[in-house]
Parts: structure tokens; sequence; C-alpha cells
């Protein structure tokens, strides 16, 4: 009879305990991925911490309260398709106290989601998100921010989170211990210095065929392309156009020459050198590097180079980017054979001359950084904007082809946020991969202003759509922040087979990215989302289990020792004198 109600009590209390328990567990678990933090010539730049603990704010907050709302201690929750781009610049230029920062995305910007298609609508509405997306990129990497940034993606637990957020908001009171809330928290270390970040770059040949008792070196044509992206979050940045597109007509290129190659009747009296480098964003450092580190007869017997940046918009025009003057002979040839073909397969190419100058604006915004490292004992190297001027330094003759008219800013457009597999167009790719290497064969076989069609479609040298789609596939789901990856990365690898299955003597170059950049891991985190009791609660709930744990206690002594001595307990002892009496 006594054991029963024990356990049963004991049961009871357990159940309401377990109760208050869940209260605290997350509502939801979400992925976030960290705004990049790095040090440029010793500047602090980006988000500078890592770990999140604070009440979730939404913006209605901010319109409700003023401009005098303390957000030092909130978590301010704001999509992307909502934003506004003052207030971003407010805080952010004033440097304005804020617990942290989460900006919301439409799934749409997510590497792993595949368009479905749209109308223009929406397409209408994607364009101006990505607009905003890239102005915001832009304030947020050339800044130091003094708290924790993330970027996550809508999803219904979120926007179910959001609204309550909103809802609280609008009053004008923000979520803390005492009014209850949702509580944001990123458990994360602080964020430590990537050591010795390196740059690989791959490289691959195609020998050419030598005539009989020929002892001179063949001449050689070299096809470039940068495969390391940059953008606000290294966990996102995928670059499926800068410079994935790039990076996936190089090996199909390879493919496509290998089989030409494979056959002595049709090997060309040129070698073929394909290099997949590093260090792009950095002032295309990798290009620089492997230039340097290669043997000065091999380096001239290069004729020219062809550097592949950002071919993969629905776009028909395209620019051929050179430093010599267009009246140079080798920049002549290589324009009339690329133009010729252009305009067999509906394009248009143009040519943009830019003569090699470090007083143009985007060298001059990084000279201001480069003044600010002059401390540190730091030399840079000369700034460029395209990477055939990394050729044009040592005078090899280069180009480079790309959808883009002007060459980006400093850290742009470099596989930023916005730059994902829902933004590019396949056929776009083929048949940028179709104008370089239809020229080069004709400029290879002696066949310049023919119009013959060495890849043919439906035949054993067409361009293969499948290839490029797979490839594409892969390199946009694939981040390729080049501190971040080692040697014996999956990608580094993947890039090495499959530049091997296509090319003899592949070799891959590790070298120490210039000093002047530093950057930080913790790049990714899990973000727990609580929803917090207020203080009223707190007390109502203990005031229920005081009351609960008084009558268990009155019942036991009630069972076990009678109701006398429960009475006994509450009554007031007799003092000493009524005892002596």
């Amino acid at each position: 009879m006594f054991v029963e109600p024990v356990y049963s009590s004991l049961i009871t209390l357990l159940i309401i305990v377990v109760a208050c328990a869940e209260l605290c567990d997350a509502v939801t678990v979400v992925d976030v991925y960290r705004l990049v933090q790095y040090d440029l010539g010793g500047v602090p730049l980006g988000s500078r911490l890592a770990a999140l603990n604070h009440h979730a704010g939404s913006s209605l907050y901010l319109s409700s309260a003023g401009a005098a709302a303390d957000l030092s201690r909130t978590v301010l929750i704001l999509p992307v398709r909502e934003l506004n781009l003052t207030f971003i610049r407010d805080y952010i230029g004033q440097r304005k106290p804020l617990g942290g920062l989460l900006l919301l995305l439409p799934p749409v910007f997510s590497p792993q989601h595949s368009d479905s298609g749209g109308g223009a609508d929406q397409d209408s509405a994607k364009d101006l998100v990505k607009e905003v997306l890239i102005e915001v990129e832009r304030l947020l990497i050339h800044a130091n921010i003094p708290y924790p940034v993330y970027f996550g993606f809508e999803d219904e637990a979120v926007h179910a989170m959001l609204g309550d957020v909103k809802k609280n908001d609008i009053t004008g009171q923000p979520a803390t211990a005492t009014t209850g809330g949702y509580k944001l928290v990123v458990a994360a270390p602080e964020p430590r210095k990537v050591a010795s970040p390196a740059i690989i770059n791959i490289q691959g040949w195609l020998p050419g065929l030598k005539a009989d008792g020929d002892s001179n070196q063949l001449p050689t044509i070299a096809i470039v392309a940068s495969y390391d992206t940059f953008g606000a979050a290294p966990a996102l940045s995928v670059g499926s156009d800068s410079n994935g597109s790039g990076v996936v007509a190089l090996l199909e290129i390879a493919r496509l020459f290998s089989i030409l190659y494979s056959n002595p009747k049709t090997r060309g009296r040129y070698n073929l050198l394909f290099v997949l480098t590093s260090g792009g964003p950095y002032n295309y450092n990798g290009t620089h590097k492997w230039l340097r580190s290669m043997d000065q007869r091999l380096r001239e017997t290069i004729d020219y180079a062809i550097c592949l940046n950002s071919i993969g918009s629905s776009s028909n025009e395209l620019w051929l980017h050179v430093s010599k003057p267009p009246e140079n002979a080798y920049i002549k040839q290589i324009f009339e054979g690329f133009s010729t073909v252009s305009e067999e397969l509906g394009l248009k190419v143009g040519l943009k001359h830019k003569k090699i100058n470090i007083s143009n604006p985007r060298e001059s915004q990084m000279l201001s950084f480069i003044c600010l490292a002059l401390r540190t004992g730091y030399v840079p190297i000369c700034m460029v904007s395209w990477e055939h001027e990394q050729f044009s330094r040592l005078r090899v003759t280069a180009a480079t082809l790309s959808e883009l008219s002007v060459a980006p800013d400093f850290l742009e457009s470099t596989g930023g946020l916005s730059d994902n597999r829902n933004f590019i167009n396949e056929a776009s790719i083929s048949r940028s991969v179709k104008l370089v290497a239809e020229s080069l064969a004709r400029h290879i076989y002696g066949q310049q202003g023919k119009s013959i069609d060495i890849f043919a479609d439906h035949s054993s040298l067409s361009i293969n759509p499948s290839y490029i789609r797979s490839w594409l596939e892969f390199l946009s789901t694939t981040p390729r922040v080049a501190p971040f990856l080692s040697k014996n990365d999956p990608l580094i690898v993947a890039l090495k087979k499959e530049l091997a299955d296509h090319t003899v003597e592949v070799n891959v170059q590790q070298e120490l990215l210039d000093g002047m950049f530093t950057f930080y891991d913790s790049t990714s985190g899990r973000l727990h989302i609580y929803q917090v009791a207020s203080v009223t609660f707190d007390l109502i709930l203990l005031l229920v289990l005081a009351s609960y744990l008084i009558v268990l206690f009155s019942f036991l002594v009630i069972l076990t020792r009678g109701l006398d001595d429960l009475i006994s307990l509450f009554r007031r002892p007799s003092s000493r004198k009524v005892k002596t009496a």
C-alpha cells in the first residue's frame, strides 16, 4: 500500500521534469554558413566572431522601436528578399552594436537546389534578389564586422519561427529572458588562422607530332582556366559560372583534342598544354607562380595562351580581352580565327584591348590595402585584372575569353552566393567549347578562313553535353576556396584524374598563397533554435511544482505516520514554563 503511491508519485514527478526539459530542447536545428573571415595586409575583414547565443529579433522591431533600439544582445533575422540595403549600409558603416546577423537566402541560391523552372515573373524576382545579394556581398566582404554573421536558407521551420518573432517584435518589445521568445545558438570555438594556405596548380600535356629529323621544339598553345572561388560564405562558394564554366570547357576541349592526338595521322604539330590554376581571386597568384616556375625555354615555345573565364551566361556575346595592341600579328590572327567561327555559331565576339597599367581603379583599390600592409614588410606583386595579364608581363602572347566586357572589382564576381547552377546555361558553355576548339583546330591544322567543321555534331568529335552537364553539376556543388583545399582534397584528386585520362605528364604544383592574405576556419555550423519561456511562466511552473511537492509530502506523512503527526509538524511547540508546570 505504501510502495505503489510512492512509485506513482515519482513517475508523475518524472513526467513533469521531462516536460520541463523538453521546453529547453531546440525547436529546430539548421545548417548555417559563416561570413568569410580574413586579413588583407594585416587589415581584419569579414565576420570576426563565430559563436552565437542571443535572442532572435526581426526588422519589425527596428520599425517599432526606432533608431534608438539596443540590438547588442539580439540576433537580427533578415530574409534577403525583404532586405533594406540602407539599413545594412548604416549598421556596417557606422559599426552599430549587434548581437549577430542571420541572412536568409531563398532556396534557389542553395548549391543543392535544382531549379524546376518558372515563368517570367519568377525569373524577374530571382534576378532582383540576385542583384540585392550581390550588393550585400560586396558590403560584407570589404568590412570589419565585430559580430557573427551567418547565412541560412528559408524553410518551413525557419519561416514559422520568424513569424512568431515578428508577432512579438511588432509590439516594440525585444525578446528577453523576461518576455520569452526564441534564442539562437551556434556553439563554435574561436576561429583559428588557416596554417600555410596553399594554392595548387594542375597541368597536363598533349605532345604534338614532330617531323622526322626535326630537332626544333614544337610550338605550344596553352589553354588555361582558374578553378578556385571566393565569396561571402566560403562553404557556399561554388562559382558555377566563375569559373566552373571555364573549368568544364577546358576539360571538354582536352577530351576532344585527346581523340585527335591519339592518332598519329591527326596529331597536330603543336603541343597543347592544359592548365588548371589556383589563386584566381587573389591576383591570379597561382598563374603567376606557375609561370615563374616554368623552364624559360619551354615558356618561350608558347605561341599564345587562351584563358577561359565566366562563359556560362545565356548571352550570345563574348569578349576577347588582350594586353597587346590589336595590330599585333598574333592577336590579329587569334581574333580573326575566333570571329570566323563565332559567325558560323551565331555568336558575336568583341575585342577588348587594355594596356597593363597599375593606375587603374581596381589596382588603386588594392593599393590602398597594400599601403596598410607595408608595415608588415610585405612587398606585393603588381595587380592584374585578367589572367592573361600574368602571361603578358612575361612577354607571352595571351588572351582571356569571357562573357564579361570589363574586369570585375577586386574579390568580386569570383564565385559568390548568387553564382550557382540555376543561373548558367549549359548550351552557352557548349557553344563556347565549340568556338575555342574549332578555332584552335583550324589554327593547328592550317585551315584558317576555311568553312570546315572539325567538331561536327553527331560525329566522334562532337561536343558531349552529358559530359559537360556531369562536371558542371559536380563543380556546382563543390566549394572551392583555395586556402581550404589540400593536395589530397577530393576535388583536386578528381581534376587530376580527369586530366590524366585525356593528357600525359600530368603534374601537380603546390605553392603557398602570398602572405598578404590570412584566412580563418569555422566556415559553417549548426544553428540551434530554442523556444524560450518567459520568467512569468517559470514562476508559475515553480509554484505548481512546490505545491505538488507539499501535497506529496503531506500524503506520505499521513500514510506512514498518521494525521496527528502531520498536524504536530505545523503546531507551535509549548513554552518551557508550560512544560515545567
